[in-house]
């Protein structure tokens, strides 16, 4: 199978492509810059590019017989600044695609939804994906928007999709910079020393997945002949305030946090129901919170001292 990964030097979309080359699948990526932590691979067909450069989004799409959608270029904290770059970034782009894989022949798309804004404030817990779409930010309203167009597609012209909701990711060569995830910019910040924040009471439960699941699960997603919409996340929820306590345990530093005021886009608490995904893509998480954290803090130990060595 060859497969393009749009978005594969980023945190997910890296160790997607590390994923997919140990299962023997040929790669190429589109992306518009290099991988942050580590030299381009060998064996992996690079394209960079903005995603709204269709003429080099139909050449990358040459030949593939699958694509994989990671791209989003904004994050739930700020799509709401600016909703209308978000429609063009994400929404409108991803339409274009679409319709060059119609024109192309390309068979099949994965697309990576978000199993934490799509449903907005749940009726119920752990969420299926029966469950009503009430997103309350830009960011989870793109994307249900993307999985309609997603499923016309696929009604219109034969376009095989999966979208996999996920929850809130985490692991190894993920973004400190406080938009990409609560664990990456908590560990960034024990390791700089500097005070973790927490929005609201700390109370607001998140569902957690491990970077290398989710990208096996893509895997798996990718090889199956099922269609439609999936979550993708561990089932069990945290709140923030226990997650500091495994951080803290994990880390053997005591944590202080700062409390701000809540946010108005924070759904309060979301825990993904896997049924479906575990009986019809054959699929389990593996990793355990407290052991992915512990990878986790290993790994950017490991980061920092390889940007300390380039930086000699």
């Amino acid at each position: 199978m060859k497969a393009l990964v749009l978005g594969g030097n980023g945190f997910i979309g890296s160790h997607l492509v590390d994923q997919l080359i140990q299962h023997g699948h040929r790669v190429r990526v589109f992306d518009r810059g290099p991988e942050k932590y580590r030299s381009p691979l060998k064996n992996v067909e690079y394209f960079s590019g903005e995603f709204n450069d269709i003429a080099l989004v139909a050449e990358a799409l040459n030949g593939v017989d699958i694509v994989y959608h990671l791209i989003s270029t904004t994050v739930p904290s700020t799509s709401n600044m600016d909703p209308v770059g978000d429609i063009n970034g994400n929404l409108i782009n991803t339409v274009k695609l679409l319709d060059l894989m119609r024109q192309q022949g390309t068979p099949r798309i994965v697309y990576l939804s978000s199993g934490g804004t799509v449903y907005g404030i749940p009726d119920y817990s752990p969420i299926p994906e029966t469950h009503p779409l009430r997103p309350i930010s830009s960011y989870g309203i793109v994307k249900v928007a993307i999985e309609n167009y997603l499923n016309m597609f696929h009604e219109l012209h034969g376009i095989e999709f999966i979208a996999l909701r996920a929850s809130n990711p985490y692991g190894a060569r993920q973004g400190h910079t406080g938009l990409q995830g609560v664990i990456g910019t908590y560990i960034n910040c024990l390791n700089e020393g500097s005070p973790i924040e927490v929005w609201g009471t700390g109370e607001v439960v998140r569902d957690f997945i491990h970077v290398d699941d989710l990208a096996q699960l893509c895997v798996q997603a990718g090889l199956s002949e099922s269609i439609g919409v999936f979550n993708a996340g561990f089932g069990r929820g945290v709140s923030i305030l226990e997650l500091i306590d495994i951080l803290s345990e994990c880390s053997g530093i005591d944590i202080n946090p700062v409390f701000k005021s809540g946010r108005v886009f924070d759904v309060p608490h979301v825990v993904l129901d896997l049924e479906k995904t575990k009986r019809e893509l054959n699929w389990t998480p593996k990793i355990l919170l407290r052991e992915g954290i512990a990878r986790t803090l290993e790994s950017a130990n490991t980061e920092n001292n390889d940007r300390s060595d380039l930086a000699a």
